[in-house]
């Protein structure tokens, strides 16, 4: 397929045919996807009307670049939902955050309790033979009251479109759930949906199989920490590698590339640089990341990732992610450990602090509890380089010199962190931060990223 250049006339239709679902235009990726909660959502999908929904996903992003006719059909859908994190970052590049992530294994077992309540009945259509009949007996089992209208396969079962339409038309079906793939699944809902009695259509994908067992959805704590795709991964390397490994640095380059265009050129080199390194180390790191968590899951049981407030670039405030490193209450005990501390002036740090679990020392050691933060800085709140994030409560104690290091976005390495962490005391570290901002360039940074490695590896100042 040859490439394909889109407006956003062709996805503005969407607030129009829906006037009642908030969307969001997203520059990065020429999408208008909806940015409303899954409640919202799922009202707007069974009001009365006719509809067509598609999710849309980094992978399916990837396909609409190149082919001209699932670009047509996805123009066409009435609504296009939001799903997975990289649409998420990709939104979050030029400031946009969307309300939720209205994936589609998520969503459409929520979708189809409340149908069930307004009496509405389903058609599955897609999967090899048997795995809809499956689908449908589990949605059965827990969705009370959920009516089957009919279910068929995506191989022989439809081999013949018209006795596919016929077979749906006849059913009665309210809603029609297409699992054929992408884009195949797009592209049938945009060639038949106009004969298709049924008002809601929707393209599934996996959703299927998901239900019928055939494939392991990763367990809560994955899919919280947004890192599904890496589970999805390592069971089916062979076939979703070009998917998730290269498939997303290629999204992620484009719609950073896209976010780049629109920027002065400091601030595109910049930005450039924290999008193509972030996003290659999130690829390349993928294993590192979910080893950590499962340490940390195994270790107590308890959540995987830590956020919290931290203030960024001229005192507005952000979630920063780390990998928990220590017990769960740890918040609760920081005010009775602040006469411990081991450094001087306003940042608590203490060598001996009890709160710290025994994965967490580790992964302290080596900085790996930092990692998260590559989504905070894809996510524009941070940078790679920049003074460290502060705590509202250590902002609210600056001494008015030290507010001065709020000028520039936080970062995840610097000047300070290359030179001994928490072995340099509070006064010296607002000095080096004071001569960062004031003389930073793209060299200084590149020079502090290649200093970064040997200050994780000596682990000076790491606890």
């Amino acid at each position: 397929m040859k490439h394909v250049d889109f407006s956003t006339a062709a996805t503005s239709a969407i607030s129009a045919l829906v006037p009642q679902l908030k969307t969001a235009y997203l520059p990065a990726l020429d999408l208008d996807l909806v940015d409303a909660t899954e409640e919202q959502a799922i009202a707007s999908l069974l009001a009365p009307g006719r509809r067509r929904a598609f999710f849309m996903n980094a992978h399916c992003c990837n396909i609409r670049r190149h082919d001209e006719d699932y670009a047509k059909a996805v123009s066409a859908a009435d609504i296009l939902l939001p799903d997975g994190i990289g649409v998420e970052l990709a939104g979050r590049m030029t400031g946009t955050k969307l309300t939720a992530n209205l994936n589609g294994t998520d969503l459409v077992p929520a979708l189809l309790a409340k149908a069930a309540q307004q009496g509405k009945s389903v058609y599955l259509f897609g999967g090899v033979p048997g795995t809809a009949e499956a689908a449908a007996s589990t949605l059965v089992s827990t969705i009370p009251g959920l009516q089957i209208a009919g279910t068929r396969d995506g191989y022989a079962g439809a081999h013949n479109a018209d006795d596919v339409i016929d077979d749906i038309n006849a059913s009665g079906a309210d809603i029609l759930l297409v699992a054929l793939g992408v884009p195949m699944q797009e592209l049938w809902l945009h060639k038949h949906a106009h004969r298709i009695d049924a008002p809601l259509s929707l393209a599934v994908g996996a959703l299927f199989d998901f239900l019928a067992g055939s494939v392991t959805r990763a367990p809560k704590w994955v899919r919280k920490t947004r890192m599904e795709w890496a589970w999805r991964l390592a069971q089916e390397p062979r076939r979703l590698a070009k998917r998730y490994l290269a498939g997303n640095v290629s999204f992620l380059a484009h719609a950073g590339a896209k976010t780049l265009s629109k920027l002065p050129m400091a601030d595109f080199q910049r930005r450039f640089l924290d999008i193509v390194l972030s996003a290659s180390a999130l690829i390349l790191l993928s294993p590192i990341f979910v080893l950590t968590a499962l340490a940390i899951k195994l270790e107590d049981r308890g959540p995987v990732i830590f956020s919290q407030t931290r203030v960024g670039r001229d005192g507005k405030e952000f979630r920063i992610f780390k990998f928990r490193s220590m017990t769960v209450n740890a918040e609760a005990h920081r005010a009775s450990l602040l006469n411990q501390s081991d450094r001087e002036g306003v940042c608590f740090k203490s060598r001996q602090d009890p709160r710290i679990t025994r994965v967490g020392r580790f992964i302290r050691r080596f900085s790996i509890d930092e990692l998260p933060q590559i989504a905070n800085i894809l996510r524009g709140d941070m940078v790679i380089v920049g003074p460290r994030p502060a705590l509202p409560c250590e902002v609210a104690a600056y001494p008015t010199r030290a507010l001065g290091r709020l000028a520039v976005k936080p970062g995840l390495t610097g000047v300070w962190q290359v030179s001994g962490r928490a072995t340099v005391g509070f006064d010296q570290m607002v000095e080096m931060d004071l001569a960062y901002t004031d003389s930073r360039t793209l060299l200084l940074d590149l020079l502090l990223i290649a200093k970064t490695f040997g200050a994780v590896v000596s682990g000076r100042g790491a606890y």
